[in-house]
């Protein structure tokens, strides 16, 4: 990492521990955590925007830029590039294609899937991810790859990792009653003060559990509510993946708009227009120790 950079990112480090202890005098904690957003992006932000400018992204990905948000996204969960990282069920590897580039130098990405039968749909996506890191090594070489028990996840050593991401995973484990245990595994495996991202389809306040379910869209309140029964703290939430055009309300729910386009084929123009589904995006951290 060139010197800049790395004076850049001390420097938010050291802001980011002084405006902690400012953040316990009430009134102050939105003003702190801004300045230490603002911190993270100064440090870190170029670098960033390199790896999602890599050639090495395909198209298909790239394209979808405009609905995911990925500099604001990931500066707002303040993932450093020394940052050990693990990013949940990362599916196709969109993230992967930014994350382990930006990570490669200083920090550490590690790509945790549900392991499933080889003939399983999860197991062919298990196999085409582990495919995609072996082909890049230039990329890909120092990234990792865990899988884990979907009915007991355990990613690592507790206190290990700096960040645990997930992108629109919530509400498959929702849907399959287990999401306290992958709460669990996130608050297990982050170190005090570490980060739990969390991105997911957002359902209107009050819907039921059970439309929940069958929509694939969750209220803010009850994720929420899973990661501060796990022991997080919610530090704050932001719009940046939000879309005002999506009602959350379609026939197959949040799988009739793109990218799943689970539609007729003479709405298309209709969902095309209304794009990728509204999305929470909210940060936890794991309370230091006292």
């Amino acid at each position: 990492m060139p010197v800049h950079r790395a004076m850049g990112l001390a420097a938010g480090i050291a802001l980011a521990s002084t405006l902690i202890a400012c953040s316990a005098v009430p009134g102050t904690r939105a003003q702190a955590a801004a300045e230490v957003d603002q911190a993270w992006a100064e440090a870190d932000g170029e670098l960033l925007a390199d790896a999602i400018a890599g050639p090495w992204r395909e198209e298909a990905n790239r394209a979808r830029d405009v609905y995911r948000h990925p500099q604001a996204t990931l500066e707002f969960f303040r993932v450093g590039s020394r940052d050990r990282v693990i990013e949940i069920s990362p599916g196709a590897g969109w993230y992967t294609e930014i994350l382990a580039p930006y990570l490669r130098g200083s920090g550490a990405y590690i790509a945790a899937t549900a392991s499933a039968p080889a003939d399983s749909g999860g197991g062919k996506r298990n196999a085409a991810l582990k495919a995609k890191l072996a082909a890049h090594p230039a990329l890909y070489d120092r990234a990792q790859y865990l899988e884990y028990d979907g009915k007991q996840p355990s990613l690592g050593a507790p206190g290990s990792a700096d960040v645990v991401l997930t992108f629109r995973n919530v509400h498959n484990w929702v849907a399959g009653d287990n999401a306290d245990a992958y709460f669990k595994a996130f608050y297990d495996v982050l170190k005090p003060g570490g980060v739990l991202g969390v991105v997911d389809h957002r359902a209107k306040p009050d819907t039921s559990l059970e439309a929940m379910k069958k929509s694939g869209y969750l209220t803010e309140a009850l994720v929420i509510d899973l990661a501060t029964r796990a022991g997080f703290r919610l530090d704050a939430s932001s719009e940046v993946n939000a879309n005002p055009k999506d009602n959350a309300d379609h026939p197959n729910g949040v799988w009739t708009l793109p990218p799943t386009n689970r539609h007729d084929k003479q709405d298309d123009a209709k969902y095309q227009a209304i794009g990728e589904s509204d999305r929470m995006t909210l940060r936890f951290v794991k309370p230091r120790l006292r």
